[in-house]
């Protein structure tokens, strides 16, 4: 084997790097932390990457052969800025002969639909929808960030759950029994402790706080219920957003796809997002399978030495 690639998808909570072979056989693989770009510190996230990228490569016994492109897709990228600001880390890092940077959404986007035409909506530690037309047109909505953003994504849920909790223990808002599942899962002795604990917390962590929510929400509980109602009602407008923009109308055909943590297969809030998507979208065809954005990213290094294979 004397032609390797790697594909690298860079998320607020992981980091995935994926070696393939020129014939797009996937040969080795690795896992570390987050690398989403933070304004700024496209040298930290660079430095992830390059450590992920190593250990793929030792996985795959090929340590010593020097990939011929990589292809990271990574959260906090949709501006020129950051995007072009990690593009030179890695070629200062020399990971492979050649480097390019996209979205996360956008490698999630190339695992899904190739070169073709369609919407993925991402909804992970963080939120976005990207789109490409019928002429390769490209459309993104959402993803501005954990600070006033990603409506819809774990951070934010974790960030509004906490408020509730709040507003709960002042009575400005019902009783909920999100308020002692948040205690526990926060590690904190009452819900005074919230302010600590959110003053230190990192988007991935408050995206922690996503699963006792969903649970809360199945036990009957009517304010966690609401707030994934609410945070699936924010992930679709994204979705409508592009679509309409894309394709003239929300009922026009649009294939999509549903990629991220908070979408995996059979999941709850996948679950919410398909049925809402019926009316929301009505021109919604859904990808049967999950999407997997090291793959997009691996196939895109491919496609820059000319070699195309098939979704």
């Amino acid at each position: 084997m004397s032609v390797i690639v790697v594909g690298v998808d860079g998320g607020g909570t992981a980091t995935r790097a994926l070696v393939m072979d020129e014939r797009g056989r996937e040969v080795g693989s690795a896992t570390g932390p987050a690398s989403a770009v933070r304004p700024g510190h496209a040298d930290t996230s660079a430095d992830i990457i390059a450590g992920v990228v190593a250990a793929a490569l030792a996985e795959a016994g090929l340590g010593h052969l020097r990939p011929r492109a990589l292809c990271a897709g990574v959260a906090g990228t949709g501006r020129d800025p950051e995007r072009d600001a990690l593009t030179r880390e890695l070629i200062e890092r020399d990971v492979a002969d050649e480097s390019i940077v996209q979205t996360d959404a956008g490698v999630a986007l190339d695992d899904a639909f190739g070169e073709g035409a369609g919407v993925v909506l991402i909804a992970g530690t963080g939120s976005m929808a990207v789109g490409r037309g019928p002429t390769g047109r490209l459309v993104r909505a959402g993803g501005w960030g954990p600070v006033f953003g990603d409506e819809g994504s774990g951070a934010w849920i974790g960030r509004r759950a906490l408020g509730i909790a709040a507003a709960s223990v002042d009575g400005r808002e019902p009783e909920t029994a999100l308020v002692g599942v948040l205690v526990q899962a926060c590690g904190v002795s009452d819900a005074s402790g919230f302010i600590g604990w959110a003053a230190d917390a990192s988007p991935a962590e408050l995206a922690t706080l996503v699963r006792v929510v969903v649970e809360t929400a199945a036990a009957g509980d009517l304010r966690a219920n609401a707030l994934l109602t609410l945070a699936v009602e924010e992930l679709v407008i994204h979705v409508r957003a592009v679509s309409r923009e894309l394709f003239g109308d929300e009922r026009a055909s649009v294939p999509v796809a549903l990629a991220g943590g908070m979408m995996k297969p059979g999941s709850a809030i996948r679950k919410r997002t398909e049925h809402r998507l019926k009316s929301a979208v009505p021109g919604a065809v859904l990808h049967p399978g999950e999407v997997v954005g090291v793959r997009g990213a691996a196939r895109a290094a491919l496609r820059l030495l000319g070699v195309e294979v098939g979704s």
